[in-house]
């Protein structure tokens, strides 16, 4: 077993009492997903949790910061998920502590992102949309588009 193996399996166990939690392989690491949002990452040993303007403090006040991977045009930095603090992994009880708060900003950013974040288009009044024009279907092969003969009257 892999030490990201081993820590995912630790950290499932961990987590088991929040319900839902499940870890899927990525990029070389790990995601952990409860009831299908991500609100935690695993790269090179190392657990980040998902973050926002709510939450942000607490890992600067621990000395953290964002997880940050190197690319051929140099390092990016996902400022969305935050170092966890190490001191975590032996505390079962404030690991489910931080990681329910972060499986809670992932779901804030799913529903800010459900909302929406593009204003909604309006209708100019007194100008309707153009209508939609019934779907015509070609007539099988050997068939016109009448079937029937005319019937004059």
């Amino acid at each position: 077993m892999s030490a990201d193996a081993a820590l995912i399996a630790h950290l499932l166990d961990v987590l088991r009492p929040l319900g839902g939690v499940a870890a899927k392989r990525m990029f070389g690491g790990a995601g952990l997903f409860r009831d299908g949002l991500m609100f935690g990452l695993i790269s090179d040993e190392v657990l980040y949790l998902k973050a926002d303007a709510e939450t942000v403090a607490d890992f600067e006040a621990e000395g953290l910061g964002p997880f940050s991977y190197g690319t051929k045009n140099g390092d990016r930095v996902l400022t969305s998920y935050w170092r966890a603090p190490e001191r975590l992994l032996d505390d079962d009880d404030e690991m489910r502590t931080w990681c329910r708060r972060a499986a809670e900003v992932a779901t804030r950013a799913a529903k800010k992102k459900a909302g929406g974040t593009k204003p909604a288009r309006q209708k100019i009044a007194g100008k309707k949309g153009a209508p939609k024009k019934p779907v015509t279907r070609s007539p099988p092969a050997g068939r016109s588009r009448r079937s029937r003969p005319r019937q004059s009257g």
